[in-house]
Order: C-alpha cells, then structure tokens, then sequence
C-alpha cells in the first residue's frame, strides 16, 4: 500500500546536495571503516550506497544470511552522520546460484552460457533467478526498513543483461501472445510472408538467434522491447517488496547513459528517483557535451532533479587507454552536473579497490591516499556543494527547446539491413544536442508522444519509426504555433517496422513541403556534397519540394538543384547532416525566430550558461582564463565575492551567481 505522499528525492537530499557515493568496505578489514568514516566527514560526504555487489557476502550458501556485518555498517553511518542509500545485492548473484540453479545463467544468441566469476550474470527470464532475488530483497526490506541509516533504496545496479535461453524463449513468446493475441497478428506485424517465415504454432516462435543471414528485423525489435521489459518486471519485483516494507522511503536504480538496453522513459515513469551513471571520456574534446546531453535526458525523465549516482574521481579502468581527470575538472563536471539539474553528486567508489576487476578504476580515496590530489579535491568540492546546498536543492530549469528521442525508434533504425552502416542513431542524438550547446541553448528532451505545447522550438534529430499518435501530436504541435526542425530519415517506418508509402508518412510529406522523395543517398564514410552556404555530410536525399516550401538547395552531382533544406511555415526538414558549425548557425537562427534565446548573450566558446531557479551557474570549460559579459550585480556563492557585469573565469572555473 502506496502512502498518499509519494516519496521523492526531496525527501533525502533535505536542503542538501547529496555527496558521496558507492562503498564496498566488505573489501576491507573493520580497522580501515573507522577511517573511512574520518575521510568522509572531512570531506563532507553524507551518503554511502551499501550493498550493490555482497550477495555472496549476505547469503554464503543458500538460504544463510550473515547481516551482522552490515549491521555494524548501517549503525556506523547513523552514528556519523552519513544517510545510506541501500542496495539490493541482485547485480551479481553468487556463484552457488549459477552452480545449483544453471537455467539462472544467460546465454547469449549462439547459446553460450555466460558463467559467473564476472557480474550482471542472470537472466532476467529465470524464474529460480527471481526466485532468490526476491528472498534476499525480502530480508533486507525487513530487516533494515525501520533503520534510522536508511534514506533511499537502490535496486539491482545497471541492469544491462540480454538473454537467448529456452526459459526467455518461452517468456519471449508469452510476452508476444499478450502483445499481438493471435499468430495471424504477429505474422501480420513481422511480415512473415518475406522468406517463407510464416508462424503456425506459437512453439516455432524463438528469439532472433543465430541466423544464416539477415534477421527478420520486426522480430528483433520485439525482442528488444521484451528485453526492457523483463528487466523492468525484475525491477518492479524487487521495488514492491521494499516498499512493501518502507513505503516512505524512495526507490531508483541507476540508469546507463544513453543505453540501447532499456526503454528509459517508460522505467523512469516506475522510479521515485532517476539516476544515472556518467563516465565522459576526460580527453574527448566534447566530454563537456556529452555530459550535458546525459544531465538534460536524465533531468527530462525525472521532471526535475534527478541523481548523478556514479562518476569517477579520476580515471576509469574500461577505455583502451584510461587517462585521469586533469586538476579541476572533477569539480567543473561535478558542478555542470548541480547545474543541469543534479541533487546528488556521487562516485563509483569510495575507496579504490586493491583487487578485483576494477582496482584502477579510481575512487574518492585512491591508491594515493588522503594526502592524493584525488582525495584533496574530492575534499573541496564537498566543502563547496555544502556552502551551495541550500540555494540549489531542489532548483527547477525551465528550457524552450526540447529534443526528440525513443528508444523504439533507435532500435527500429539500427537494423542490420539499413541502408548505411554510418548512421548511427547516438552520433546523430549528439551531434544535433552539440549544435544546440554551442549555440548556448538548454535543451530539454522528450518523447514523440509527451505533451510538447509549452516549448518554442521542437528538435527531432532522426526519429526513423514514429506511431501515428506520435505523428498527429508533432502536426498538433507545429498547427498551434510549435517550430518543428527534424533531420533525415524521420518518420519512415510504422510501430511495426513497416515502411510507409512514399518512403515517408504523407502527413509529414505534406508539413514540410515534400510532393515525392525520390531517393535516399547515403554518404561514404569522409564524403560530402556541397550545399547552398554549407556542406553536408553522411547522408543526402533525392527530393521534389511541393508547393509553398522555401528550400536551401544541393550544389553539383547529382542532387545538383534540388532541396537540401525544406521550410514550409514553422516545419523544417533537413535531408543531410551540416557540418557542425552549420548545423549550430542553422538551429540558432530557427531558435531565435521561435523566441527561444541563450541563457547570456555573447558567450565565449567552449563557456556553459545555465540558469537553475534562481542561480545562474557559468562555467568555463577551457583551459584557458575568460571573460564573461553577466550584466548586473550578482553575488557568487562559491567565492563569496560581489560580481558586477563583468566575471573572470580560469581554467574549469565555475561561478554560481545569486542575484
């Protein structure tokens, strides 16, 4: 039973931000968790996550439980000070499970089983899986819903596990026995009449495994839908039973950025909290914006402040080459992140692992030790994100812009019979968010069917399969007084897969101005085709422009003439891809005609203005000192100091201005 309040991320952070992240002190002997707690309050840490990988440590062999050392833990951090988000251990299940129980093991579409000795290996469908899942989360909802340590719940951790086995076939085909309700329907919907793959008992029905050559493409995407899902019935399972027991206490699991796995809008509709791990890549140019494309999307499907659950302090262990984060830039990404929106700022891990496959993934306190650079900064920004706390928390952003993106759509486009392997659904998402940051433009995203009214400006990199209710609420929108910009390969394909006549849905033809699109022209991989004012790169389009569009025409070859660009009232359509800096010129100037305007005017390059509530964060993403026009009097509460339209920034300098 639901209490009338729904518990919420408020209800943790309190006025604060939260500051620490993942602590695993079942790695180390009891004498170092004294310390721990020394460093933690130095640094001004107030919530540990306990529990994400002990399930070998909580439950040795089947059906024991060994709390007691979690019990210490748990009244250790009370009596500090510290919140504890709890986990459930279901990420990894011990290695007596896979040996009693092999059906709990995945197996992948060759039918290799996927053995313990790593992580992630279950499969979502095993009814033994859940099965235990369920008892361990059951005595940990019990035994430690009433502690007073206890402030958020976390399920599960990065649940990313795919499964091919005879226990998810036969799920497979109960979940499309739902869907479709008759083999007639399904056949109908995978178009089973191409290569003779017509069904005719619900037993010849299996996940896309193995095949001689190309898979039935509508057949996959069942499959990935059905994946999302059985990985959120998992969650579900285990979220009832803590609220169950704590139905005051919020509950999350953390969500991979951008991950192809999950449908992250409908899983975050079942989070009390979304949150999300964030790893952007320290010597990528654009790290800066593919952070804030992960901050917008996570903020967008919490509707507000959500929680950055993981970060690393320093270096990752997972890149082929893993660099650290130069001096500053941990509380320049930390602080974009509060920025954009974040009301927990946390870390993978606490302290860095001695063994295991993660030793050289760093943490707050790395192999150096509290006298670490690692830890000394972790230490300043902890004083500076409590100094901010009580202006900040729970500050809303308000954006004109939004951004389009499904997952059904991304997985739809991605099959293997496409058209160009080139195309690649994230690099699109990113290069159209990246325009949008450089051009100093905060960016909500959205889903094709959510309510778009309150937005200026409308954006749809590439939505390749669009439902009709998706396509009647972008017509609405731009009918009301929306400006809507989609880029190529847009509305192609039904919810089914199934291309629609004229290679685009009529109704979208017809917004932009489009009588016939005659052919797609994909681009070699360095190719470009010369436009009107710009050049295009990875794909172009054979179009006839119908009556009332305005156009930006193609130049030489064989598109020489026709249109590149279509504008028709407030609808445009974009049949290639512009090199960045055309398409930020291009967006900018479609946002100013929508009234939709940068947060300061004449921002130096590579320099992020947000506004959060009240406070206006700027931050200098360069290595280089600049100068920054913010017209009037501000107080900046990072520095305590007065600033009068004019602020000076050094390298990964931040400032959090109170008017």
């Amino acid at each position: 039973m639901r209490t009338s309040h729904v518990p919420a991320l408020s209800d943790v952070t309190r006025g604060r931000v939260l500051y620490g992240g993942d602590y695993n002190p079942e790695q180390w002997p009891e004498e170092v968790w004294l310390d721990d707690v020394r460093l933690m309050k130095e640094a001004r840490v107030n919530s540990v996550t306990l529990g994400v990988f002990s399930w070998a440590k909580l439950e040795p062999r089947p059906g024991v439980r060994e709390f007691g050392w979690l019990d210490r833990l748990m009244d250790l951090m009370h009596d500090n000070g510290i919140g504890v988000v709890l986990s459930t251990p279901t990420a990894s299940p011990p290695p007596w499970l896979g040996r009693l129980h092999p059906e709990t093991l995945p197996r992948d579409e060759d039918g290799r089983v996927e053995w313990w000795g790593g992580r992630q290996h279950f499969s979502h469908s095993s009814e033994a899986y859940r099965r235990y899942a369920a008892a361990i989360t059951e005595d940990l909802a019990a035994r430690y819903g009433s502690h007073p340590a206890l402030t958020l719940w976390h399920i599960n951790n990065e649940y990313c596990t795919y499964d091919w086995s005879d226990e998810a076939a036969a799920r497979f085909r109960r979940w499309l026995q739902g869907k479709y309700g008759t083999l007639d329907a399904l056949n109908t919907a995978w178009g089973t009449a191409f290569w003779s793959q017509g069904y005719g008992q619900w037993d010849e029905v299996l996940p896309p495994r193995h095949a001689h050559y190309l898979k039935n493409p509508t057949q996959v995407l069942d499959f990935k839908r059905f994946t999302s899902d059985m990985l959120l019935e998992c969650y579900v399972v285990e979220r009832d039973i803590v609220r169950r027991h704590t139905p005051h206490i919020p509950v999350t699991s953390n969500f991979m950025p951008l991950w192809v796995g999950q449908d992250a809008w409908r899983w975050a509709d079942e989070e009390d909290v979304v949150s999300v791990d964030l790893y952007p890549d320290p010597r990528d140019p654009y790290g800066a914006q593919s952070g804030a494309l992960v901050q917008d999307m996570t903020r967008s499907q919490a509707r507000g402040p959500w929680m950055l659950m993981e970060q690393a302090a320093g270096p990752v262990n997972w890149r082929g080459v893993n660099h650290p984060k130069p001096r500053g830039l941990n509380r320049l990404w930390s602080l974009q992140a509060v920025a954009r929106g974040a009301d927990a700022v946390c870390y993978f891990q606490w302290r860095q692992s001695r063994q295991g496959a993660e030793k050289f993934h760093s943490g707050m306190v790395s192999h150096a030790g509290e006298e670490g650079r690692t830890y000394q900064e972790v230490k300043r920004l902890g004083a500076e994100l409590h100094k901010i706390s009580g202006e900040v928390t729970g500050g809303r952003i308000t954006s004109d812009i939004a951004l389009l993106h499904d997952w059904h759509s991304w997985w739809a486009g991605a099959q293997d019979g496409r058209l160009s392997t080139q195309v690649d659904h994230p690099d699109i998402l990113r290069a159209w968010h990246r325009a949008l940051w450089e051009a100093h433009l905060t960016t909500d995203f959205a889903h094709p069917e959510h309510d778009l009214t309150r937005y200026k400006l409308v954006v749809a990199p590439q939505l390749y399969l669009l439902t009709d209710t998706a396509i009647e609420n972008l017509l609405a929108y731009v009918h009301g007084g929306g400006t809507l910009v989609c880029g190529f390969l847009t509305g192609i394909a039904d919810e089914d897969d199934r291309v629609r006549p004229g290679g685009m849905d009529a109704r979208l033809r017809e917004l932009f101005g489009i009588r016939t699109l005659h052919e797609w022209w994909p681009l070699d991989a360095g190719e470009t085709v010369e436009c009107d004012g710009f050049r295009g790169t990875l794909w172009s389009e054979e179009i006839e422009a119908g009556g009332g569009a305005t156009a930006v025409s193609y130049k030489g070859g064989e598109l020489d003439g026709l249109p590149a660009v279509l504008h028709k009232d407030r609808a445009w359509y974009v049949s290639t891809l512009p090199e960045p800096d055309a398409l930020r010129d291009l967006l900018s100037r479609i946002a100013a005609d929508a009234g939709a305007r940068p947060v300061l005017d004449g921002l130096p390059a590579r320099v992020e203005a947000v506004r959060r509530g009240d406070l206006l964060f700027v931050l200098n993403h360069g290595r280089e000192p600049v100068t920054v026009d913010v017209p009037g009097t501000h107080h900046d509460l990072l520095t305590g100091e007065p600033c009068t339209d004019q602020l000076t920034l050094g390298r990964y300098g931040v400032a959090v201005l109170r008017p």
